[in-house]
């Protein structure tokens, strides 16, 4: 079953209500084993020396972090986020919105989008007659985005509650344009930066994610 919109139900403010942020009443070995298949990855990609794929994933990963922290903030303020998983579905909540599977999952995403790319990154659709065309990268990142969205919408018509919308207005459309269109920007384009300004936008990056993290997390706001 396929959800495209939130219902602003009782029943979802009720599940809201219920996440229980880093507990480990559910948590089990699956962590582990998760966390040493995105280790496997990431090292094998840096041993290769595939510096462009690892900037692929940490510049999605850490997008994904930032609206991660937004969406908890939004939580705190508004009394419910736009996205939420639920206690069922996972070993571990990380934030109100993401747990640990999706965590990883989305650590992995941007090398798999990148990998997904044309050998010649600099292909262009439809380039022909005077016309620029469109770039591979921004179809890529379409294309995955909406990918996601739907799978989202899948996972929000789940028995168990994978993912949680209250709002009547957030849904498969904005979550594809606001979420996951700018995930695959990042991951498509920031490995073909500059060196200094790839590095600089993901020092940038995560030093934001980390500096949230240290303030937000002990003040209960998170």
């Amino acid at each position: 079953m396929f959800i495209i919109w939130g219902n602003g139900s009782q029943a979802a403010k009720d599940l809201v209500n219920a996440i229980r942020v880093r507990s480990t009443e559910n948590f089990n070995w699956t962590f582990i084993f998760i966390l040493a298949v995105v280790f496997y990855v990431y090292w094998s990609e840096i041993h290769r020396k595939n510096t462009e794929a690892v900037c692929a994933g940490l510049a999605l990963y850490g997008v994904h972090w930032l609206y991660e922290i937004a969406n908890a903030v939004i939580g705190h303020v508004f009394g419910y986020p736009l996205w939420s998983v639920s206690n069922a579905s996972t070993t571990f909540i990380l934030l109100i919105g993401v747990c640990w599977e999706l965590s990883m999952m989305f650590s992995l995403a941007g090398i798999i989008s990148f990998k997904m790319l044309p050998q010649d990154r600099t292909k262009r659709y439809f380039a022909k007659n005077g016309r620029k065309g469109i770039s591979c990268k921004l179809v890529g990142a379409l294309e995955m985005a909406l990918l996601f969205a739907l799978f989202e919408s899948f996972l929000a018509g789940t028995s168990n509650h994978s993912f949680i919308w209250v709002y009547k207005w957030w849904g498969v459309l904005p979550v594809f344009i606001t979420t996951y269109v700018p995930f695959f920007l990042a991951a498509n384009y920031v490995p073909d930066l500059p060196p200094r300004r790839r590095t600089r936008f993901l020092a940038v990056l995560w030093g934001l994610v980390a500096l949230c993290l240290v303030i937000l997390i002990p003040a209960g706001i998170i």
